[in-house]
């Protein structure tokens, strides 16, 4: 199988078999979904693990913010984040430093409490790898289910697209690009993509609760706008009906797609 995630198909098939026996497990794993829900009382507490597997210049700070942004799209605030550290021989103490630090200032800036994990040094990697479990709330009657998208619902995007994959591909590949013909200040633009408007979603997710009667929402980070729109439709069991003309695709995301030969959902 090529890299990303699993067939749609295989996964359905594997989340089937999971038998789910404690009933305070509102939601466990279904295909689309982006966090788990469990009953704690006067509110639920959501359950998310995402890793980083490619990005390595930021890897601390990326991991905080795929998970936050899987409970932001819940309707849940990210409270408390665990996370798992497995760095290739040869890491020196300063980047091990430069990690953690990237941590506690993606915790510190979306509120977050780094309360435990794990770290080490592991055979055969060719980089480092990020597993976070973030944890958070949200009061009953106020969870957003990817599933719960109806007929006659917009489909809102937040941000232009890709911005995770052009910054990624700018920090990670630059060579590669330039070799491609991309122009040094394209690249550094995207860049700086990675926070302006940047790839969380925590804020978006508020306001879109704040200003609207929201039925779904889902985080497209990985897979793209395409994969996320495919997830939504499929959690909810409706159609979808895209004007891909409508949807913003940024400027250094076009450059790099046609330098590269990508598609840019």
């Amino acid at each position: 199988m090529q890299a990303g995630k699993l067939p749609p198909e295989l996964l359905s098939e594997l989340l089937d078999k999971v038998k789910v026996d404690d009933p305070r497990v509102v939601l466990g794993p279904r295909p689309g979904e982006d966090a788990a829900l469990i009953d704690i009382g006067d509110r639920y507490l959501v359950a998310k693990t995402d890793p980083i597997t490619f990005a390595t210049d930021r890897i601390g700070w990326y991991v905080v913010q795929v998970n936050a942004n899987d409970l932001a799209v819940m309707g849940a605030t990210p409270q408390w984040l665990m996370a798992t550290l497995l760095l290739p021989e040869g890491t020196d103490a300063d980047q091990v430093q430069r990690t953690f630090r990237q941590l506690g200032d993606a915790c510190t800036e979306l509120g977050i409490t780094l309360v435990g994990g794990h770290t080490e040094i592991t055979y055969d990697l060719p980089r480092p790898l990020a597993i976070g479990a973030m944890l958070g709330e949200v009061e009953k009657g106020h969870e957003v289910l990817t599933s719960g998208a109806t007929p006659g619902d917009s489909i809102v995007l937040t941000k232009g697209i890709a911005i995770e994959g052009c910054s990624i591909l700018a920090r990670e590949s630059a060579e590669d690009l330039r070799k491609a013909g991309v122009g040094r200040q394209v690249i550094d633009r995207a860049a700086d993509l990675l926070f302006s408007p940047g790839i969380s979603v925590v804020k978006d997710a508020r306001i879109a609760l704040e200003a609207a009667d929201v039925h779904a929402m889902h985080d497209p980070t990985e897979g793209g706008l395409a994969t996320g729109l495919l997830e939504l439709a499929t959690a909810a069991r409706v159609g979808l009906t895209v004007d891909l003309d409508r949807i913003p695709v940024l400027p250094e995301c076009s450059t790099f797609c046609k330098a590269l030969g990508l598609d840019p959902l």
